[in-house]
């Protein structure tokens, strides 16, 4: 029997929780202590490196013998990086922004495993692409969906869903926040037994 080390989330996200889960894995959460504060000239794609990469390190250091996976998201439309709203004002602002346009998701992530001097770090990118929407149905979704906590103001696993003309992914999971599926491939290489 190959015994394999602890592995952490390095996340306090309770979608990458549920997500990660999904793999039925023992795993624990730690929150990582990082600044997500924007850096000057830094794209969309290079944020979510940056601050994946970041999560996991902090982690990584307070549990050298784990493997720690950090992972961060950052939405785009237009040239302009969709934070998490945080309150309906900001949300609905972000969604009149986004009615009939594309919006991408760039979900970082990077596995560390310090023992092994393993680092895997990669980005799923998904497009959507939001049909035109009516000041009603923004209201609508914001007080049904309260996404307040997701990048975009977009919940696509919930009422979210009804908001898209189409999504464009490798990985499904990916929009959500962790793609599943590379990270399947790198937990493997790690020594998990992933179906």
């Amino acid at each position: 029997m190959t015994v394999t080390p602890e592995l952490i989330l390095a996340s306090t996200s309770p979608y990458r929780r549920e997500l990660l889960a999904r793999l039925r894995l023992s795993f624990s959460t730690r929150r990582p202590e990082v600044d997500e504060g924007h850096a000057a000239g830094e794209d969309p794609l290079g944020r979510a490196e940056r601050l994946a990469l970041a999560k996991a390190q902090a982690v990584s250091a307070l549990a050298p013998s784990a493997i720690v996976i950090g992972a961060d998201q950052v939405a785009s439309c237009g040239g302009r990086i969709l934070d998490k709203p945080g309150d309906a004002d900001q949300a609905r602002i972000q969604l009149e922004h986004q009615s009939g346009r594309a919006v991408v998701f760039y979900s970082a992530v990077a596995v560390l495993w310090p023992a092994r001097a393993y680092t895997d770090c990669f980005v799923d990118r998904t497009t959507v692409v939001l049909r035109t929407l009516t000041a009603g149905e923004i209201s609508a979704y914001l007080a049904a969906d309260r996404p307040f906590d997701c990048a975009g103001s977009l919940r696509s696993e919930g009422l979210g869903i009804g908001l898209c003309e189409r999504i464009e992914s490798r990985d499904p999971t990916g929009l959500i926040g962790l793609p599943l599926i590379r990270l399947a491939a790198s937990l493997r290489s790690c020594g998990y037994a992933v179906p």
